[in-house]
């Protein structure tokens, strides 16, 4: 049977090793001699910081003996709570990730501590530490998966906001799963769970959902709306402060998000009519500034939107206003361009429409669309890097049905590479087509730079699929 070797053995070792007394390695790591002599002697715990600064001392790397400490004075011993929470963000700073399962998996049996690890979870999670703090959430919700609390559901929540990413079929796995759980959500919780969860949808163009998650956030938040304004407590007015928004941004959200259902319907008057809804807030009994900053981009995005769907149904003539609107609130917002653009030239394609001069005007702005920040809000995320895709897509449509082959393939291969990236192979298979109607057009680079992509995919999903490469 193999020996667990033990921290305290280790140090004893070291001491003899480098013919150190207890009171000389004490000065070098800052601990007093009593301390030494405990853990020596097998007599005192170690502390987290007392073990960081004999690991120090011994010129060993941060967090050396965390999985030892685990085996020694967690697993082998009653838990300290106050001992394991010190670890547990000492390993979440030092990216210990299978530390952590380890702890949490020692300590789980007992639903007592879930209360406390949640808290660290949220703590990890307001520090930006999401690997680890997805690890506790995951096991609190495994521990309470049979208890219906609203701990649970709020770690499903967190769970669904870590785990959405690039990869478009892993973000809809996370959101079916989620969706089960917002209900049970507080009422003020639910509206930014709705939301988060309709700009996902959004992202995937699953309109029957965006459609049920809008109608959903609509209804509740009118709810509340009406209880903020019959209910002038201190309690619901601190409640409604956990909203990202204003709560009136719910309701005149949900118009939006259901206009954009009509319009990829192809019901442009019904988007209209929303978008007139959403355009019109003199309901709106708040004053403050931020309510005015929210009400100004709601008709900012009217103004626009209307123009949209007006070209989108082949009213033609307002294309030009459309541009100028478009040149007129260039730079105020650059994620918005793009689906500003974006509705162009998808209007161009749509109607064979030549806007060579509109796209030579905001040249500089659809070259920045790769340049995208990093960002945690659910739209900026999920939808902007979707419609950049879509853009190089419906870009390459327009230049290559008009013989401009070379910048037809360079922006085809950009999206292709995006929908790859982002796991959506319904689009990936749309680019392909588009590549093979017009390959004839294509040079030797371009096609060999084709082909070598298309492997590249093929082989990352034997390698997921876990299939053979039989090649020679």
């Amino acid at each position: 049977m193999e020996i667990t070797p033990t921290i305290r053995a280790e140090l004893e070792k070291y001491l003899k090793q480098q013919d150190l007394s207890m009171t000389e390695f004490g000065h070098i790591a800052g601990i007093n001699r009593g301390i030494v002599s405990g853990i020596v002697t097998g007599n005192s715990p170690i502390s987290v910081n007392q073990l960081d600064r004999i690991t120090e001392a011994m010129g060993l790397p941060e967090g050396y003996f965390y999985d030892l400490y685990v085996e020694n004075y967690i697993i082998e011993r009653s838990p300290n709570m106050r001992r394991i929470e010190r670890l547990l963000y000492r390993c979440a700073e030092l990216d210990k990730l299978d530390a952590i399962s380890r702890i949490v998996r020692q300590i789980m049996d007992n639903l007592l501590y879930s209360p406390k690890l949640f808290d660290i979870a949220e703590a990890l999670l307001a520090q930006g530490r999401h690997a680890a703090a997805l690890l506790l959430y995951e096991n609190v919700a495994e521990a309470e998966k049979y208890q219906h609390s609203e701990r649970l559901a709020i770690c499903q929540y967190r769970i669904f906001t870590i785990q959405i990413g690039d990869d478009q079929n892993k973000n809809l796995r996370a959101a079916a799963v989620f969706e089960a759980f917002v209900e049970r959500l507080d009422e003020i919780d639910q509206l930014d769970a709705l939301k988060d969860l309709a700009n996902v949808y959004r992202s995937l163009r699953k309109w029957d959902k965006v459609d049920e998650m809008a109608r959903k956030m609509r209804d509740k938040a009118e709810i509340q709306y009406t209880l903020k304004h019959q209910q002038k407590s201190r309690e619901r007015n601190e409640s409604t402060k956990k909203l990202s928004r204003p709560m009136f941004v719910y309701i005149t959200y949900a118009d939006l998000l259901c206009a954009s259902v009509c319009e990829a319907q192809g019901d442009y008057q019904q988007a209209l009519q929303y978008t007139y809804a959403y355009a019109n807030l003199d309901w709106v009994k708040e004053t403050d500034e931020d309510t005015r900053h929210w009400i100004g981009l709601f008709q900012h995005w009217a103004e626009g939107n209307i123009y949209v769907y007006k070209l989108l149904s082949g009213d033609i003539s307002v294309l030009q206003d459309y541009v100028e609107y478009i040149a007129a609130t260039s730079g105020s917002n650059e994620q918005e361009e793009i689906s500003k653009l974006l509705n162009v030239i998808i209007a161009a394609n749509r109607f064979e429409l030549d806007v060579d001069d509109i796209l030579q005007r905001f040249e500089t702005e659809i070259n920045s669309f790769s340049e995208q920040p990093p960002s945690d809000d659910m739209y900026t995320q999920q939808v902007i890097p979707d419609y950049i895709a879509w853009f190089g897509y419906e870009l390459a449509y327009y230049d290559l049905h008009r013989g401009s082959y070379i910048d037809g393939f360079k922006h085809l291969m950009y999206s292709m590479i995006s929908y790859h990236k982002l796991n959506n192979e319904t689009y990936f298979i749309n680019c392909m087509g588009l590549f093979l109607h017009f390959q004839d057009y294509a040079v030797s680079e371009t096609k060999a730079a084709f082909l070598n992509l298309i492997e590249k995919v093929w082989m990352n999903n034997v390698k997921k699929n876990g299939a053979a490469d039989h090649r020679g």
